[in-house]
């Protein structure tokens, strides 16, 4: 519709610009033709004769109509001919203040007649002494009807230009869009089977090729995000079904010794009321775990709130203390620059925190781990047995564990979260082997080591938190 209302409207303008073209150019030369007609001096005698009531020369047949028109608006003409009305512009001929006027009336009968009216110079004035101008006129047929014919000509070339142009478009849309109807059918197939293996054909470089290839990545990308998360599902189901045992199992204990009316021994009992709470711990550290990775992030914000200027050296100086808590026969060290980022508070804590928990779980009793943070590289260096080399590709899958791991506490998600942290302030973290034994965690997190404007740097660094005293006694 497009290409023929812009062919119509292109064909329509040049057709339009011809016939004006056309009229104007016989419509000068029919004046031309009027302006060189030489009248014979005795026609105009007899002409002014015959208007004078007084027998003259017979006239002499012409294709023209000749009238003599005086300064006073008298208009004399032939008996055979049609009245045509003097106007205005022929009387100003007749007075000398115009030399020529060239116009288009309509005779008695409805005739239009191109009119030519010059000053006559043979006689000078009429029987009463007006000045006298001659006017020649013709009918414009011959320039009306070679018009009307260049205007169906027109018409029908226009129409049938259109009607190509519009077929044509439509061939050439049909055509381009086949695409498009390809993958419109590819969508509507998703929306209505959620089957993400389809694909099309993507050749060429054009935009809809372009659209294909794009469509594809997408339906691979959401194919691959829902096995990511059936994955999610199974893993966390498996995961949760172990500390969920545990704790049906002791707690069925529990209340058969309760209902039985034999009681477990205080050891017993102790020992399966700590297993509770432990598995109850693991379970809420493992849920906390899925809620911070399932969180997606929004725009501007990272995983768990708003992106801020953070300390970095004061959220790892924290999340020292706390390991400090976990590991106390274990001597940490730290060497912390001034470093400052751009990252949610919460999940850039909880990912240091998780470094060094990593590190405190594997590090001997007795044994070091040796923290330093240098132009935003942070590096958590323990003397653990070591990670072998085959399995660092898989350290940061969620809920993969090293088989010599298994055994320990956690979920297997710690490190993921670590991942995610890193990607969302645009960093990275990488695990390698360290020289001498152990594993050394290095987290880069793009920054500054001076504070913005907007957070002025504070007037001392916090030192390593106290441990915990006895409560101060309360006032009665």
């Amino acid at each position: 519709m497009l290409v023929g209302l812009a062919v119509a409207v292109a064909v329509a303008a040049s057709a339009a610009a011809c016939w004006l073209i056309t009229r104007d150019r016989l419509t000068e030369q029919l004046d031309e033709t009027l302006s060189s007609v030489k009248v014979d001096d005795s026609y105009v005698k007899a002409l002014i004769d015959h208007c004078n009531g007084r027998p003259g020369l017979r006239f002499q047949p012409t294709p023209y109509t000749v009238r003599l028109v005086s300064s006073s608006g008298y208009v004399c003409r032939a008996p055979n001919k049609a009245e045509i009305p003097a106007q205005r512009a022929d009387v100003l001929v007749a007075e000398g203040r115009l030399t020529s006027s060239v116009r288009t009336a309509k005779d008695e009968n409805g005739t239009e007649m191109r009119v030519s009216t010059m000053l006559y110079h043979g006689l000078v004035t009429d029987t009463s002494g007006n000045p006298l101008a001659i006017s020649v006129a013709t009918p414009m047929d011959q320039v009306t009807q070679p018009l009307n014919h260049l205007a169906l000509v027109l018409l029908v070339v226009a129409g049938v230009g259109v009607l190509g142009a519009a077929t044509a478009g439509l061939w050439v849309a049909r055509a381009g869009l086949k695409p498009v109807d390809r993958l419109t059918e590819a969508v509507e197939h998703v929306a209505r089977t959620e089957d993400l293996a389809i694909r099309i054909p993507a050749d060429g470089e054009d935009e809809i090729a372009r659209l294909s290839r794009s469509f594809n990545s997408m339906t691979a990308a959401l194919a691959a995000s829902r096995d990511l998360q059936q994955q999610l599902i199974a893993d966390a189901g498996h995961e949760l079904r172990t500390p969920l045992t545990s704790l049906r199992t002791n707690i069925d204990l529990l209340v058969r010794s309760e209902q039985s009316g034999r009681p477990i021994p205080a050891v017993d009992k102790a020992a399966l009321l700590a297993s509770v709470k432990a598995q109850m711990g693991e379970l809420a550290a493992l849920i906390g775990d899925l809620q911070e990775l399932s969180r997606p992030p929004a725009p501007g914000q990272s995983a768990g709130g708003m992106a801020d200027v953070v300390a970095l050296h004061d959220v790892v100086g924290t999340a020292l203390g706390r390991a400090r808590l976990r590991g106390p026969s274990l001597t940490l060290t730290a060497d912390l620059d001034p470093w400052y980022v751009r990252a949610e508070p919460a999940g850039l804590e909880r990912a240091v925190v998780n470094l060094l928990d990593n590190a405190v779980k594997f590090s001997p009793p007795g044994g070091t781990v040796q923290v330093r943070l240098t132009a935003g590289e942070l590096t958590v260096r323990d003397h653990g047995p070591g990670i072998p080399q085959d399995e660092l590709p898989h350290v940061f899958e969620r809920f993969w564990r090293s088989p010599s791991a298994r055994s320990l506490p956690g979920s297997g998600l710690g490190l993921s979260i670590v991942a995610r942290t890193a990607e969302q302030t645009g960093g990275d973290v990488r695990l390698r082997a360290a020289a001498g034994g152990g594993t050394e965690a290095v987290l880069t997190v793009p920054g500054a080591a001076t504070p913005p404007p907007e957070m002025p740097e504070p007037a001392e660094p916090p030192g390593p938190p106290e441990r915990p005293g006895p409560p101060a006694p309360s006032a009665p």
